[in-house]
């Protein structure tokens, strides 16, 4: 029974999707408590789920040799399912009152709900086949979300995303062909599958597939130099883009990599190799170039999407740093990172569905009209930047207690790269901050008259997310505990 609810947990949110544009909703309230209602039995029904921690696996089909569609619960699902469940039902509120202003909401409520379901399929993956399929279907699942508005820049925008997915699956599927070669099993194991017996003398075949599949799934977590979809997709209404950078997409690519890396190959495969090298090259490179892009862009959602792809990248080099603490830093900033960006995010969108602005040079003196907005905008920001006392903090200290740990000497250059990007951070998230509280001696008012914080369909989300990041900036120790004792194979 434990077994099974964890393909309720999957199939109960894409059920609810389907469900809404064929329900006779009278009022538009009553689609809002149908979904809220579903998302949040949904979350708690989760938790249930990881708190009863099942040790056996659940099985759904058998296909042949050891190839099997099957869901398992280890320390990794309880940190992704965890993450997801916590945050998708404050989105789902926040999307109410975006989205009132939209077309076609029933169509977008229907993905949006139906996204949850396939996320948590990926996080409750008991294998490679499992989280692949699952990978794939979130790729159609969201393609209709970034297209949602139908203008011609969101088709493109919702193409190039399709391409790029489709792209970097492909290298994917080529590593799960590989593990079924020369692994024992396709499971999910702590310390990697593969089998020396197997694989003779073709160790560096097998390093270029870990690279194309590290590439391969870095597509979705953005990495250099296939992360252009990701700007682009900010024309998607603002619940989408927070998702697609803070929880969903962008965290399924850096997850997947986590199981690749940790959990399939093994880093005692990986360590010391060439395929080591390359990977945390190219995480870095990713992570420099991400800010230095945000430092430039002036439309706000694009920037803080140049900020995603520079932000995901500090979890990718804790992967690559193929150590407990790497990786326990890589789940910190998992964990963190997505609070931090999806209140960012978040705070955007307020701004833009109560002022139509989407520019930086746009936001002038409208710290004083939306002073809940930009007071949660300045923390997210100062979080990011990894101001002590909160939560972007603890994980860049981890992954650079990590990378020092670790004696690799190419590691040593990701901790310039930490250092590099958060002093960018803080000029392209602050310069935000200053022209809304600070618009000089010359500003007209008179521009910004009439305009007010949203209701506190928006406020509510926004305000839990900034007591998240003061948390677990102040009181991170038994999370991060638990993160180490999930990179030593404990849970």
């Amino acid at each position: 029974m434990k077994e099974s609810m964890m393909l309720m947990v999957i199939l109960l949110p894409v059920a609810a999707g389907i469900l809404v544009p064929l329900l006779p909703f009278k009022k538009r309230k009553h689609m809002e408590i149908f979904l809220e209602t579903m998302v949040v039995l949904n979350s708690l029904l989760v938790w249930g789920v990881l708190l009863e921690f099942p040790e056996e696996a659940f099985t759904l089909t058998k296909f042949t040799g050891n190839l099997t569609i099957s869901f398992k619960v280890d320390g990794m699902s309880m940190v992704f399912a965890g993450l997801i469940s916590a945050l998708w039902p404050f989105a789902t509120l926040y999307a109410f009152e975006y989205m009132a202003k939209e077309e076609r909401e029933k169509t977008f409520f229907a993905f949006y709900t139906m996204t949850y379901g396939v996320t948590l399929g990926i996080a409750l993956a008991g294998n490679m086949l499992t989280m692949y399929f699952f990978y794939e279907l979130l790729t159609l699942v969201t393609v209709p979300l970034v297209m949602h508005t139908l203008s011609r820049e969101a088709i493109l925008a919702s193409r190039k995303y399709l391409y790029y997915s489709l792209g970097g699956a492909a290298f994917a599927f080529i590593s799960l062909i590989f593990i079924t070669i020369y692994g024992t099993t396709t499971d999910f194991i702590f310390g990697g599958v593969l089998d020396p017996e197997k694989i003779g003398g073709r160790t560096n075949a097998l390093l270029l597939v870990y690279v194309m599949a590290f590439v391969g799934f870095g597509v979705k977590a953005a990495i250099c130099p296939f992360n252009s979809w990701l700007p682009q997709a900010g024309v998607a209404p603002t619940p989408v883009t927070a998702l697609l950078h803070a929880v969903a997409v962008v965290k399924s690519g850096a997850f997947a990599i986590l199981r690749l890396t940790f959990f399939s190959f093994g880093t005692e495969f990986l360590k010391g190799t060439w395929a080591q090298s390359v990977v945390m090259a190219l995480t870095m490179f990713t992570i420099v170039y991400g800010c230095s892009r945000a430092v430039k862009e002036t439309h706000l959602k694009r920037r803080l999407a140049y900020s995603t792809i520079s932000n995901l990248s500090y979890i990718l080099f804790g992967a690559t740093l193929m150590t407990p603490l790497g990786m326990a830093g890589a789940l910190s900033h998992m964990v963190f990172h997505a609070v931090m960006k999806i209140a960012s995010f978040f705070c955007a969108g307020a701004v833009i569905h109560q002022t139509d602005r989407q520019y930086v040079h746009e936001l002038n003196g409208l710290g004083y009209k939306m002073p809940c907005v930009f007071g949660i905008f300045t923390l997210s920001s100062l979080g990011l930047m990894g101001v002590p006392g909160l939560a972007g903090f603890i994980s860049k200290w981890n992954l650079a207690s990590a990378a020092v740990e670790s004696g690799n000497p190419l590691a040593c250059g990701g901790i310039a790269c930490l250092l590099v990007s958060a002093l960018l951070t803080a000029i392209y998230m602050l310069t935000i901050v200053v022209r809304a509280f600070f618009p000089g001696k010359d500003f007209d008012d008179s521009g910004v008259c009439g305009i007010k914080d949203p209701s506190w369909k928006m406020l509510l989300p926004l305000f839990v997310f900034s007591i998240f990041i003061v948390v677990f900036g102040l009181y991170s120790a038994p999370f991060v505990k638990f993160f180490q004792d999930v990179a030593n194979g404990l849970y």
